[in-house]
């Protein structure tokens, strides 16, 4: 004889409220991928590149550390072109994000990207190009702004420099700049 059973299964939902996702941001690397890079990533959840990556192999070893968003800058040939945008705009943890390669800085944002970042700015700002490192508020627009300087050899900065950052709650937060070594 078989006895019939009543079987009461519970499913439970977990939503991840709060998630904190960790950012490692480069920049202006024109073919060199520092060694440290994969040290100073390690804990990251993405990879982001603003831009002038240089060459297709060192955009697959990024691709192959972490998941990764990049921009392609202007020294970037055809293949990182055909393979990332010239802007890429998203949302993540609640922050919108805008990343491109030339994008200038608050009250001196380059013409290309001035309108549309006057009518619809982004929580954060990122570009490169420049070599210059860069944090600030541009306090008007109510954005941040961040350039994290080159981390490759080209170019006249004397200083090889990344980024490290958290998004939670629509917010961007703990930034760290790395100096990965000054240029002789």
């Amino acid at each position: 004889m078989i006895k019939a059973t009543q079987e009461i299964v519970y499913v439970y939902f977990f939503v991840e409220i709060g998630r904190v996702k960790k950012i490692g941001l480069i920049s202006d690397t024109h073919s060199f991928l520092h060694p440290r890079i994969e040290h100073h990533f390690k804990e990251c959840d993405e990879i982001w590149h603003a831009g002038d990556i240089g060459n297709i192999e060192l955009a697959e070893k990024l691709e192959g550390m972490k998941p990764f968003r990049a921009v392609y800058g202007n020294i970037d040939g055809h293949e990182l072109r055909a393979r990332y945008p010239k802007n890429n705009r998203f949302e993540l943890e609640g922050v919108d994000i805008w990343m491109t390669h030339i994008g200038g800085y608050p009250g001196k944002y380059d013409k290309r990207v001035y309108s549309e970042i006057q009518k619809n700015p982004p929580d954060l700002f990122i570009c490169g190009h420049s070599h210059i490192l860069k944090a600030m508020p541009d306090k008007k627009l109510g954005l941040l702004h961040l350039n994290p300087g080159a981390a490759g050899k080209v170019g006249f900065h004397s200083v090889l420099t990344i980024m490290r950052f958290e998004l939670e709650n629509g917010k961007a937060q703990n930034l760290e700049v790395i100096e990965l070594e000054k240029r002789v």
